[in-house]
């Protein structure tokens, strides 16, 4: 949920993007800055860079997707395009989000526990499409439900005042 949370605020951002107080990596578990009432220490006041590097933590896993993500922005420059109404699909029952910017088709499915078999996305854009980062890939800690050499085919019928749409496979968070 954290990762997918990360790509919707990077992917609908304006011309960059803020990782948040307590959201990046070497949080400490509490912080205490040297004061008259801790004898001026600094044991409380450092980040705990070290985290991501142990390998019996999860940190790693957000590590390697941050990398990812922020790569593939450098690749693709989505903070650079505008945006317009960055919804282009959202709908409450399914807990989904999906929309398209630069070149890229941003898909979502925040439901516990419903998985979305083709699933309908309104695209502008005719062609193939395949993923090329996804939160539920192994290396991020996911489950690995979506084979990687799977590609989406759009079908000339329009949806959601878009010219043509893929059906995709949306895994439960």
């Amino acid at each position: 949920l954290h990762k997918m949370i990360r790509l919707v605020v990077h992917g609908m951002g304006g011309e960059g993007y803020l990782n948040f107080i307590g959201n990046e990596f070497g949080h400490p578990e509490w912080l205490d800055f040297p004061r008259v009432g801790n004898n001026e220490s600094y044991q409380h006041a450092r980040r705990q860079w070290n985290l991501v590097d142990d390998q019996n933590l999860v940190y790693k896993f957000m590590n390697e997707f941050d990398m990812a993500m922020n790569l593939l922005e450098e690749k693709h420059g989505w903070l650079n395009i505008a945006m317009g109404f960055a919804a282009e699909r959202y709908h409450e029952e399914d807990k989904t989000i999906s929309f398209e910017r630069a070149g890229l088709v941003f898909c979502f499915n925040f439901h516990p526990s419903k998985s979305h078999t083709d699933y309908k996305v309104g695209l502008n854009e005719a062609g193939e499409y395949r993923i090329v980062l996804d939160s539920d890939w192994p290396e991020f800690g996911g489950h690995n439900r979506r084979e990687r050499g799977i590609t989406c085919h759009t079908n000339k019928e329009g949806h959601m005042g878009k010219k043509c749409h893929i059906k995709t496979y949306l895994p439960c968070r």
